[in-house]
């Protein structure tokens, strides 16, 4: 029996409004649906430019609360309408003040299952991300959806091993990373660190990166969104590096056992001696 999965990744530009970045996800969700997709990923902040290149609190009135904001209520009907699993990062208002930079997560029936909310939150020339968003406080959940156990790790997390390990262990299958990167500052890193990730804790990531220059700051967004199996390759070639982009792959979970077959890092871990990585 086939153990393949269809999954795919939304890398978009700013288009200049809220509402049109909303509409043209909405397009690329029914286009890969229509293409046999299963699960679907877009982009961190996706309705959204990446406004933490300047800190201004203006940018507030984007958050929206999760489950019960416009946007989630939208995507449920999107995800029962063309029977697809959505992971959708958007801007979270848990109450006046608090925020959070959070990726909902809707199984193929419209059914809300829950969110993950960044943990790691970085404060960097450019990536001003702590004037805007309160550390997450729900862990590393992962999610049991129409297509298997999933996770969530958000943009700048992927530079933290341990978020990437507590997902595996906790039996997920693919991880996404749906990101904001720019080129001066990390594509060096962006075919080295998922495949590495993926290679270490044995599942398939999805690599999501927006593209363009947005008009709060010249950061270069550079795309080359990518899924990457548990040996570190990529499943097909990466997405444009300058143009809008939708990207299709069939994932083969049976690689999953495969791989833990042969590389037994999970019996092989240590946890007995790591206590001093965890001690402050």
């Amino acid at each position: 029996m086939s153990n393949i999965i269809r999954a795919a990744l939304v890398q978009q530009k700013w288009t200049g409004d809220k509402e049109s970045m909303i509409a043209n996800a909405v397009e690329h969700i029914r286009s890969a649906a229509s293409q046999g997709a299963q699960v679907l990923c877009l982009q961190e902040l996706f309705y959204g430019p990446y406004f933490c290149q300047v800190q201004d609190a203006d940018f507030y009135s984007y958050t929206e609360s999760i489950p019960d904001g416009p946007t989630t209520e939208l995507m449920c009907q999107v995800a029962a309408q063309n029977n697809i699993v959505l992971i959708v990062p958007m801007y979270e208002v848990e109450q006046p003040g608090v925020y959070y930079n959070t990726a909902a997560v809707i199984d193929a029936d419209g059914t809300y299952l829950g969110k993950y909310r960044k943990n790691h939150i970085p404060q960097v020339k450019g990536f001003w991300e702590k004037f805007y968003f309160k550390p997450g406080n729900l862990g590393y959940p992962t999610f049991d959806t129409a297509v298997g156990r999933i996770g969530v790790y958000i943009c700048y997390e992927r530079h933290f091993p341990e978020g990437w390990r507590a997902l595996g262990l906790a039996g997920a299958k693919i991880v996404f990373n749906p990101s904001a990167t720019s080129r001066s500052l990390s594509e060096y890193l962006w075919r080295l660190e998922q495949p590495a990730a993926a290679v270490a804790n044995e599942y398939f990531v999805g690599a999501i990166n927006r593209v363009g220059v947005e008009p709060l700051g010249d950061n270069e967004f550079y795309g080359q969104t990518y899924f990457v199996s548990p040996r570190g390759q990529l499943v097909g070639e990466a997405a444009s590096d300058t143009e809008e982009e939708l990207v299709v792959r069939d994932l083969d979970l049976d690689l999953l056992t495969e791989v833990r077959d042969t590389w037994a890092f999970y019996r092989d871990r240590r946890p007995d001696t790591y206590e001093g990585l965890v001690t402050p």
